[in-house]
């Protein structure tokens, strides 16, 4: 038997070790290093360290050796549109490798119930690597895109924290260029900056939370869009009952503790507002019974209601109650800043403080113990710095008017919406290019090869919600024109709106159906909330798993352990 062979059968872990062993005991000659590098500088990705590119290589030349001539398709994030286009793809057509900074996707209609222990941070959550699925994954942030030779520049993110939390804002925010390139060629070094090569990329990098530039919002809010959100709500609430139950904290310091606010009156919003009102009265309220009088949740929004994509009549019942329930709503409230402290209190942030200040144009400042910031969405830096010029024309160019592939003596730059900041694609979902003329005309192009999903993008024409559901739909309709090959040929992509739904607590919830389908309210509507979201879960496992945790809490209460 050859020794491959009986390397191949011994179990992973020896078989580690054993390569190990043999690369110890037989080094590499100059030539072969020589022939190693040169592989990783030549093949589909490379490193610029030498002993990065070794390991590189070996990483990469995997990968090549698994593509049997299959077009390579990267996929930039693990969203709603990412990880469904990913696993939709056909494997025997396409290798699927999907870039982001976490190694998950988030189920994210389910994290407002884990940020208060309804269900487990498991249930909320699908790895993009599994045994199911032939999908290939880098642990990164794309740093840049190079259109003319199909390469992605990937910066690593394996140790990197704060991938699981929501973003806020630009991460390399106040660097100069000199400090950036300085800093590339130091990581580059280190093995921490690669390239990858693609035939075909789709870009669903997502947006960030928007805070409007309130000052404070982005150090001290939480914000509730990944699992690390929903832990940290979590913790807080905890933190805020147990300060409140200690004897030296005085009962002015426990309505503040214990004074909630959520800004924003949209669906996560509300949810959130309805979850924190369950847990307080059906579990804390048990566990802290002197101190559930002083607790207080209130929903701030700028409009003159709450839920204003549901009709009128379904977003008064949703006032309605929350007024029976003793949860504030406060519709045309400003907040001007949050700060930490309470009122009257001048402490800096890094002081020991319990409790924030949350300053309202209409109301002056209030303590509080917690805020959570739910205002919409912000275009992720990332489109401004790596999409926003086409340093070389690629060639899947295809010009709009003249010359199909002449790009002629013009710069041209991505198509940005000038409202959102969001990239513009053609009804296929492709990428639209645009350039000013001399003559103040505006003459477009699109890129065949990429494709633009999920909240960073707007398709022309269309004013789609940026919703879960229409990154879902317009991933699903991506791989399957794909996998058809007849993206040239059927008509473009169109949404079907599937109603929007969301939770009021004490089992009760809203349903409203699309198109000019009526809604429904009440426990019924919470019956077909609980059963739409635990069918739309991905896996088997979470399938099992959420009406388990949904049993278990019902019967023995939440978990309010802090971890």
């Amino acid at each position: 038997m050859q020794p491959s062979a009986r390397l191949a059968q011994l179990p992973s872990e020896l078989r580690l070790l054993s390569r190990s062993s043999m690369r110890t005991a037989r080094p590499l000659s100059s030539t072969g290093h020589q022939l190693l590098v040169s592989q990783a500088v030549t093949g589909s990705c490379h490193r610029y360290g030498g002993a990065a590119q070794q390991g590189r290589a070996m990483t990469t030349s995997q990968l090549d050796s698994k593509r049997d001539e299959r077009e390579r398709v990267v996929i930039l994030g693990s969203g709603w549109a990412g990880y469904t286009v990913a696993r939709a793809l056909d494997p025997k057509k396409y290798q699927a490798v999907v870039v982001s900074p976490r190694s998950y996707f988030a189920f994210t209609p389910l994290l407002a119930s884990t940020s208060v222990g309804t269900l487990e941070f498991r249930t909320a959550m699908e790895p993009i690597r599994t045994r199911r699925t032939n999908v290939d994954f880098f642990q990164g942030w794309a740093d840049e895109v190079d259109f003319k030779n199909k390469k992605i520049t990937i910066e690593e993110a394996v140790e990197e924290g704060g991938q699981s939390t929501a973003g806020v804002g630009d991460r390399n925010a106040g660097e100069s260029k000199k400090h950036r390139f300085e800093r590339r060629e130091a990581e580059a070094q280190k093995g921490k900056l690669f390239d990858l090569t693609y035939d075909k990329l789709i870009v669903s990098v997502g947006c960030y939370s928007q805070t409007f530039g309130t000052p404070g919002v982005k150090e001290h809010a939480m914000f509730l869009k990944d699992v690390g959100d929903a832990r940290k709500i979590r913790n807080r609430i905890l933190a805020c009952f147990e300060t409140a139950a200690l004897p030296t904290t005085t009962d002015e310091q426990r309505k503040q503790l214990l004074n909630f606010a959520v800004v924003g009156g949209g669906p996560t919003g509300i949810e959130f507002s309805a979850e924190l009102h369950d847990i307080i009265r059906e579990d804390l309220a048990r566990i802290y019974p002197e101190l559930v009088h002083f607790s207080k949740i209130t929903v701030y929004d700028v409009a003159s209601k709450v839920l204003p994509m549901f009709d009128e009549k379904l977003a008064q019942y949703a006032m309605n109650t929350f007024a029976r329930e003793g949860i504030s709503i406060k519709t045309n409230h400003h907040v001007e800043e949050l700060r930490p402290g309470a009122p009257g209190e001048k402490v800096s942030s890094k002081d020991d403080h319990s409790v924030y200040t949350l300053k309202v144009k209409e109301e002056g400042e209030v303590g509080i113990g917690m805020v959570v910031w739910s205002t919409g969405l912000m275009q992720n830096p990332f489109v401004a710095h790596a999409l926003s010029d086409v340093h070389e024309i690629p060639n899947d160019f295809r010009r709009l008017e003249g010359p199909s592939n002449d790009p002629g003596n013009l710069r041209w730059r991505v198509k940005i919406d000038e409202k959102t900041g969001s990239v513009i694609t053609d009804t296929r979902l492709r990428l639209k290019l645009v350039a000013d003329a001399k003559d103040d005309t505006r003459t477009e192009a699109i890129l065949n090869d990429v494709f633009v999903l999920g909240d960073c993008a707007i398709m022309e024409g269309a004013q789609y919600p940026a919703t879960a559901q229409v990154a879902a739909q317009k991933a699903s309709w991506l791989a399957k024109r794909l996998n058809k090959g007849d993206i040239e040929t059927v008509g473009g992509f169109a949404w079907k709106n599937m109603g929007v739904m969301a939770y009021l607590g004490n089992w009760n919830a809203l349903l409203q159906g699309g198109g000019n389908a009526g809604g429904i309210s009440g426990r019924l509507a919470w019956i077909i909330w609980r059963g739409a979201y635990l069918t739309k879960s991905v896996s088997w496992r979470n399938k099992i798993l959420i009406p388990v945790y949904w049993a278990i809490n019902w019967l023995f209460g939440r978990d309010v352990s802090r971890f």
